[in-house]
């Protein structure tokens, strides 16, 4: 019998065989200019193609004024709210707000007092999985990447369902509601899993609390204590809420909606949503600012010096520093210019958890990278748009100072995000036509078959 190993070794056979894909699938580029091909789903300037239509989320980055359109500080908006009024409800009653945030991306109000205790009292009854679950699926087998275990889970869930291929609306409620519920359990003990058998370390599987909040749920459920305190429990669900949601176009949510064109289930829908997710292009992308900043550490000595500090960020771009892919992460946004709403509000929550925690140096860095590497990039490439700080900038140094591991920061994300998937699956549904199916055009010439006997 062969090892597990055999099947993962890339054979000389298999690296010819990617040549001949190479060789054989190489498009020119310059045929997707003569096509018109929004490559993408961009056009040159960046501008995304027109899609579909959304009640969900709504981003904004730019207004018209005499004709040109003009860059402007971002703005976010959840079911028609700004976000900032949102937070700003929630943090000044002194409520978590995620739980709120959920319930009005999915049903497009916002909870009187009875519907967002209704509502936590399901979600609290969902918070559980089935029985022997966690030792039979998430126990076994365990992969190194959250995600994959996540989306394992996610469709393992399918079996436990009575209704699993049920799309009425009632019972994709249900469905979401419960993912919603369980994705905290399923993300904190595939990592437990994976740090027992991968790492060593001691196996502890803690209950969740009904009475919790999701954010505190997932701090009690990953600490050997279950201890936490107010603040970090506050900013972690702020990090949710400001996750939860961003727009019909990202690329996990267009997954969604087409997903869920064709009218398969929820927990294919949610597990496609999730392989588009765990991409270093879309939700990876505060791994990358953390491991950045570490590389920064170790190699500027003074960190208050700016002229040093610049030097390091030219390197990045240069492609001498880091990872030498010729990026700043954390810096710029597809659709933002200006700036990054979510990554506004959550920087002065960050400076309060930075002196709880002892990193105000570590913070007082950021804010100087934050000022500092706009001004590079303005120096060394020629860009459409503004570049400024994005949400992923500071989400990844919040996650490290609450001490959570790095192979949790996606999975974190997608606990914010299904409700935003869910929002989506659900409008599809509602507006269901017809299955979306975009343009490919080909550009292979046709060819003369060959036989068998003449081929060498």
């Amino acid at each position: 019998m062969a090892e597990v190993s055999d099947y993962s070794r890339v054979t000389p056979e298999m690296e010819a065989l990617a040549g001949l894909c190479l060789a054989n699938s190489s498009i020119d580029p310059a045929e997707y200019i003569a096509h018109d091909v929004k490559r993408g789903l961009r056009d040159l300037n960046g501008v995304g193609v027109m899609a579909g239509l959304t009640e969900i989320s709504e981003i904004r980055s730019s207004k018209m004024e005499g004709g040109k359109k003009v860059p402007i500080d971002g703005e976010l908006y959840y079911r028609g709210y700004p976000i900032a009024d949102i937070v700003r409800g929630f943090v000044e009653s002194d409520r978590f707000g995620f739980e709120e945030t959920a319930f009005l991306l999915m049903f497009g109000k916002l909870p009187t007092p009875a519907e967002l205790e209704s509502f936590t009292a399901q979600l609290s009854f969902f918070r559980s999985l089935p029985t022997n679950f966690v030792r039979d699926v998430i126990l076994k087998a365990p992969s190194q990447d959250m995600m994959n275990t996540l989306a394992r889970s996610v469709l393992t869930m399918a079996g436990y369902d009575e209704r699993p291929d049920d799309i009425s609306l009632p019972n994709v409620v249900r469905q979401c509601m419960d993912l919603l519920a369980i994705f905290p359990l399923l993300a904190v003990y595939g990592y437990q899993a994976f740090s027992y058998y991968k790492e060593g370390k001691s196996l502890f599987i803690h209950a969740p609390q009904p009475e919790l909040s999701t954010s505190e749920n997932i701090l009690a459920l990953l600490r050997p204590d279950g201890r936490y305190s107010k603040l970090e429990a506050r900013l972690l669900d702020l990090c949710l809420v400001l996750h939860a949601e961003h727009g019909g176009g990202n690329n996990s949510t267009f997954t969604t909606h087409v997903v869920t064109s064709s009218g398969t289930d929820t927990y294919s829908c949610m597990a496609a949503a999730l392989a588009s997710l765990k991409g270093p292009r879309h939700g990876g992308a505060n791994i990358k600012v953390v491991q950045m900043f570490e590389d920064m550490k170790r190699k500027v000595r003074d960190w208050k010096d700016d002229e040093e500090l610049s030097r390091y960020l030219l390197g990045l771009l240069h492609k001498q520093n880091f990872d030498k892919a010729g990026l700043i992460y954390g810096m710029g946004h597809a659709v933002y210019s200006i700036s990054d709403p979510r990554a506004g509000i959550l920087k002065g929550f960050v400076e309060m958890l930075s002196k709880e925690k002892g990193f105000c140096e570590e913070y007082a860095l950021y804010a100087a990278v934050e000022r500092l590497a706009p001004q590079v990039i303005a120096r060394e490439r020629k860009i459409y748009k503004g570049v400024s700080a994005n949400v992923d900038f500071y989400s990844g140094f919040v996650y490290h100072m609450l001490g959570l591991p790095v192979e949790l920061y996606t999975p974190i994300f997608a606990v914010a995000r299904v409700a935003g998937w869910s929002a989506h699956r659900m409008e599809e549904l509602v507006n269901m036509g017809k299955i979306i199916r975009p343009a490919y055009a080909s550009v292979q010439p046709v060819r003369q078959y060959i036989p068998w006997s003449q081929r060498t």
